[in-house]
């Protein structure tokens, strides 16, 4: 190997690094917040059950943001882009940690969350426009792996840090972090961008983003804001109205910002509204858990996070078992069985209490870990397995969005329905808290398995491909994995 070409290798293998890091910290703090938001309400004069804006604001900021992020990177060069984000990213951190109010912590999140939503399709562009086709895949699952571990050990790390110092720290420890992988995308990052860039579809963007926001404040209405029934409505219609007339526009758009072909994939379309549905089950449990454990049990913000230990454990060792199950027996059959499964295991929790013996609550936690790992491994698979050429960068990029908007509408919902349960029960003379959050975990439990119907709309068809190539195909959609 010449000079030239070790300094070249050992470039590619520094960028690597930094957009591995970055998603690292983008998927962190999608679930760090969770164990300190008791701590978080005490600072901020707030009750614990109004406090899901401050994971709404993040999530749903991301999934608005993502549909623009290869447009600007293409338009303005990837390392361009790649530093605005982390800049964005790291001034977000800074104001949430100095944040005084509710108001202004939400507000903040947002200001993260346009940074972290362009953190990991900027990154993965300049994976695909810096390695080799044959070097490719290697190098994606090399970013993959701490954007999966970041997640699970988000509510461990956020415990400790709560309790050791302070909840301003699950932010402050991204600015050391954001300001090395700034100094280190202006020398390692490639500058890529496309001579010609089309047309943005503005347009389709606006509705689309109209949709997503509007339902996500009608749910977040119905519990934490106290909108009339009424608004509420009103909120449902604009976004159903927003989403029509996406619809209409795109069938009548030459580029699209989605184009409509990519639902005539029918395992995409499938595998796309069951990531919506069943993950509502999914994107709820990592803000219901850490809150039931501290606001009725009593945990310190540690202890809590330590209990999700067995999730984060459960959920790794399980990612072989889901191959080996969706090769013997089909995606079919796999995600019908196991989403009704993760159901009834959230429904579960319902039976939790402070009498409960904490192994059984620990075996409770495993088994949701375990169950729910396989969840994420077939319905990302099965959803990008038939994409192909240009519907694969466009199909992709509409994943991701929907994740993101799902775990939005997973915690609205969690909060509305907590919300609901313990304003009615408070009527009703019931003490604390804990029936409200029951309820909750029993309702959210029956919505995931009422989502197996979605997967039942498989075909043998759709079961094809779950051998070598379906194997590649898992290996990279564990990038787009939340």
């Amino acid at each position: 190997m010449t000079p030239t070409q070790d300094s070249e290798a050992r470039t590619r293998k520094v960028m690597l690094w930094v957009v591995a890091v970055g998603f690292f910290m983008q998927t962190l703090d999608s679930t760090i917040v969770n164990t300190a938001l008791p701590a978080m309400a005490a600072s901020l004069g707030e009750s614990p059950l109004r406090m899901q804006s401050v994971i709404i604001a993040y999530s749903l900021t991301m999934a608005v943001i993502i549909p623009a992020s290869g447009w600007l990177a293409d338009r303005f060069g990837t390392r361009r882009i790649f530093q605005l984000a982390i800049a964005l990213f790291v001034l977000g951190s800074l104001l949430c940690a100095y944040a005084q109010s509710l108001p202004f912590l939400v507000a903040a999140r947002v200001v993260q969350g346009v940074g972290g939503a362009m953190l990991l399709p900027v990154g993965r562009l300049a994976v695909l426009r810096t390695f080799p086709r044959e070097q490719f895949l290697q190098a994606l699952s090399f970013v993959a792996i701490p954007g999966m571990i970041g997640p699970l050990i988000g509510p461990t790390l956020g415990g400790w840090l709560t309790q050791a110092l302070s909840w301003h720290w699950i932010f402050l420890i991204n600015v050391p972090v954001g300001l090395l992988g700034g100094l280190a995308t202006l020398r390692y990052m490639p500058d890529s961008r496309l001579a010609e860039t089309g047309r943005f579809d503005l347009a389709g963007y606006a509705l689309l983003a109209t949709a997503m926001v509007t339902i996500s404040f009608a749910l977040d209405g119905l519990a934490d804001f106290g909108f009339e029934h009424a608004t509420v409505l009103m909120l449902l219609i604009a976004s159903l109205a927003a989403l029509t007339a996406y619809a209409l526009h795109a069938a009548r758009r030459t580029q699209p910002l989605f184009p409509l072909t990519l639902f005539r994939i029918h395992s995409f379309s499938v595998g796309l509204l069951g990531n919506l549905f069943a993950r509502i089950g999914n994107g709820a449990m990592p803000f219901l858990i850490p809150l039931t454990l501290q606001v009725c049990l009593g945990y310190s913000p540690l202890y809590a996070g330590l209990m999700m230990l067995p999730v984060t454990a459960a959920g790794m060792l399980s990612k072989r078992v889901a191959t080996r199950l969706i090769e013997r027996h089909g995606y079919r059959r796999v995600l019908v069985t196991n989403t009704f499964v993760v159901g009834l295991v959230i429904a579960s929790f319902g039976l939790i209490s402070p009498t409960l013996p904490l192994p059984l609550v620990l075996c409770q936690l495993a088994l949701f870990g375990a169950v729910n790992s396989i969840q994420f491994t077939a319905m990302n698979t099965v959803t990008l397995k038939d994409l192909g050429g240009a519907s694969a960068s466009g199909g992709n990029s509409l994943l991701s969005m929907v994740q993101m908007l799902a775990m939005s509408l997973a915690v609205t919902s969690a909060g509305a329905l907590l919300g609901t349960f313990n304003r009615v029960l408070q009527e009703h003379a019931q003490a604390g808290p804990l029936p409200a959050f029951h309820a909750t975990f029993v309702c959210v439990g029956l919505i995931t398995s009422a989502s197996a119907w979605i997967f039942m709309q498989l075909t043998p068809e759709d079961d094809t491909g779950t051998g070598r190539a379906a194997r590649e195909t898992r290996e990279t959609a564990e990038a787009a994995e939340v």
